[in-house]
């Protein structure tokens, strides 16, 4: 990080910005509703209160981002927390005792603490990249911080949280003495929350670097476009997984399919892959990768494919084609609890396609990042994959997320990655 001192952020002046009360008022929980605040889980969706849940109870209209005492159908008092009328997501949680109010210092403090949790695993690399904050983990449900050397990308997932957005970003500039800040804010998030898109703000004194970042990880020279990437940037946490796999496959010929800018079969090239095909539907994933192959000297080892990943895995299965090692990572399939019969089909058809591609004694390194769908949903499928095409699928390896994407015991929805590296037989 810079040792320069601290320069004043850059954001524009808001209504949102001003300190709320200590609480706008109280709303309350339909009878039964109540269970998952005591076990403290932090999101309260709008059907689970009683009304609209969108005025106080002497009638006034809350505000996007006012503190609101969450009370069960007694009046008993269950929470503190954030509330957004116009998401379906009504309020998050913060606050589980009155004696903790949500007020700028409340914010500094999480900050503080979830920095030092980052702190238990080791030192930083200052030149490496890492997640310092990882939303409903770190009890900061609706913000992520990752840091990428001496920039961070910041993206806000939760509207409410942009009334202390300032007190956010110069705490963070102040603590980490970050080069700058860039905020992001999807469309999609923008959407369900009510506020406007941001595809990346710099909020201190210096323009952002327009070729992108550049950090080192797994012993690559690598670059982010935090402006124009995805979410805050490239995906961190799969990081040690990329490494984890690579030790399969030295000396294999590698497909690697949703590669996004060429994470797992970068490294695998790196340490001794033989060759690496890399798959993906996105143009500007795909240049990424090549320019990062070319940048770290792995060009003659790798090639990449635009295409989308069944079409893909059906055309060189019809060929014949056959690799002594898959890598499947494709992106979320599941967002809700609705949509998990449909991500399962879809992982089902995505391994037994791939399990085509392989012969006997290969390697599979098959991923999930979707939450709604559990450890045991996963290994399931791959068992029902395994029987199906009368393959044997011995499991070497059942990873998740590194310690900087720790998991919240009262939220498992934060515990989403599952990376499985198995010898197909």
């Amino acid at each position: 990080m810079s040792n320069e001192s601290p320069k004043p952020a850059k954001t524009a002046p808001s209504s949102d910005q001003s300190t709320p009360p200590v609480s706008a008022g109280q709303i309350r929980v339909k009878p039964g509703r109540h269970f998952p605040f005591h076990a403290r889980h932090p999101w309260v969706h709008a059907h689970a209160l009683i009304g609209t849940a969108d005025r106080t109870e002497d009638g006034k209209m809350f505000q996007r981002g006012d503190v609101v005492e969450l009370v069960d159908i007694d009046g008993n008092f269950l929470a503190l927390g954030l509330i957004n009328p116009h998401s379906r997501l009504r309020v998050r949680l913060y606050s589980f005792d009155r004696r903790h109010p949500i007020d700028d210092q409340f914010w500094c403090q999480r900050i503080d603490a979830a920095l030092a949790r980052r702190r238990l695993s080791g030192e930083a690399d200052p030149q490496g990249a890492e997640r310092l904050i990882f939303s409903e983990s770190d009890l900061l449900s609706g913000l992520i911080v990752d840091r990428y050397a001496d920039t961070l990308g910041v993206q806000f997932t939760a509207g409410s949280l942009l009334r202390y957005r300032d007190v956010i970003l110069n705490h963070l500039r102040e603590v980490t003495e970050c080069s700058q800040i860039v905020v992001r804010i999807d469309e999609k998030t923008a959407k369900h929350e009510g506020v406007e898109a941001e595809g990346g703000t710099c909020v201190i004194d210096q323009q952002p670097q327009p070729d992108g970042v550049a950090y080192r990880q797994n012993e690559l020279d690598l670059v982010v476009d935090l402006l124009g990437g995805q979410k805050t940037g490239g995906y961190l946490d799969q990081r040690k997984n990329h490494a984890a796999a690579a030790r399969y496959l030295s000396g294999k010929r590698v497909l690697d399919v949703c590669c996004y800018t060429g994470g797992f079969g970068l490294v695998a090239a790196k340490h001794g892959a033989a060759s690496v095909v890399g798959v993906d539907s996105s143009a500007q994933a795909i240049a990424s990768a090549e320019a990062a192959a070319q940048r770290n000297g792995l060009s003659e080892r790798m090639s990449f494919i635009r295409e989308d990943c069944f079409d893909a895995l059906k055309r060189l299965g019809d060929s014949g084609e056959t690799y002594d090692a898959v890598i499947l990572d494709p992106p979320r399939f599941a967002g809700s609890r609705k949509q998990v019969d449909q991500a399962l089909r879809a992982y089902r058809r995505l391994n037994a396609m791939a399990l085509d591609l392989i012969p006997p004694g290969g390697i599979l390194v098959t991923c999930s990042c979707s939450g709604r769908v559990s450890r045991s949903e996963f290994g399931a499928m791959l068992t029902e994959v395994g029987r199906k095409k009368r393959r044997d699928l011995i499991v070497l390896e059942n990873r998740g997320a590194p310690a900087d994407h720790p998991t919240a015991a009262a939220c498992p929805e934060s515990e989403y990655l599952k990376c499985v590296i198995a010898q197909v037989m």
